[in-house]
């Protein structure tokens, strides 16, 4: 699993009316980080956003999936591919972003 430095400084230009987006390395991708709580990652030059039952609905609405770590393991994290038109609207992309961070926070685990 590995990103791009193009892709992810595309990623935190696009996340800049958040507020101090950073990217921190993990496993070859990175997980990006806001207020020291992580809300995003990025694996293979894929955005992914954290979700729970608050905020999953428009995602699974839009098609998109979970982030799967392993192809040889069933297992899917809760984060989930943000779709290509929210990706196309830094606006709403920053919308999702700020529903990712609530479920980060809600979940305990989001702190790094």
């Amino acid at each position: 699993m590995s990103i791009s430095a193009e892709f992810r400084d595309h990623v935190l230009d696009l996340l800049a009316d958040l507020g101090a987006v950073r990217a921190r390395a993990m496993f070859g991708g990175a997980g990006l980080y806001l207020d020291d709580t992580m809300f995003a990652l990025i694996a293979r030059d894929v955005l992914y956003f954290k979700v729970d039952e608050g905020n999953q609905q428009p995602y699974k609405d839009a098609g998109s999936q979970p982030f799967v770590p392993f192809a040889d393991k069933a297992y899917a994290m809760s984060y989930w591919q943000v779709p290509p038109e929210v990706m196309e609207d830094p606006g709403t992309l920053c919308c999702w972003a700020g529903k990712a961070r609530d479920a980060a926070r809600r979940s305990g685990r989001g702190k790094g």
